[in-house]
């Protein structure tokens, strides 16, 4: 049989991969009895998955110091390479120097004040107060004008 001609990867598809990896570990927190008591877990879950995959991750599907770096300077909140290494190193324990989506969630959903936690909570509540007008910009009436 020929070979079918392969389809140019769109951006799309590059993410589809991960997404179904991240899902799988998602429904293990979800049967995790240590997180059984936390309000709106799966809402959560869905919103950390999104933002972990907006982080512009290495090649393994991890957050390295570079995605890190880039991901604060997105939030606004650049960081020095050395604050970078202790953020990581914060939510990871220390054992590596790469994020996994499994420490992402344990820090986001434990108890611990890690930097990385803060910065992703302040950018949720500065999203939702002043959400992104939808539709065309207001009018402007003749009262406004200088």
């Amino acid at each position: 049989a020929m070979a079918a001609p392969r389809r140019p990867s769109g951006g799309g598809l590059r993410r589809a991969p991960q997404d179904g990896r991240l899902e799988e570990i998602n429904k293990e927190f979800l049967c995790d009895p240590k997180f059984s008591n936390e309000k709106d877990l799966e809402e959560k879950l869905a919103v950390f998955k999104e933002k972990y995959m907006e982080f512009d991750l290495n090649n393994q599907g991890e957050i390295d110091l570079m995605s890190v770096k880039r991901m604060m300077e997105k939030l606004g909140a650049p960081k020095t390479h050395l604050e970078l290494k202790k953020m990581i190193s914060e939510v990871t324990g220390g054992v590596s120097d790469t994020i996994s989506y499994q420490d992402f969630v344990n820090v986001m959903l434990g108890k611990r004040s890690a930097v990385l936690k803060l910065v992703m909570m302040f950018e949720g509540k500065a999203n939702e107060s002043n959400p992104k007008p939808s539709g065309p910009p207001p009018e402007r009436d003749i009262a406004s004008l200088p």
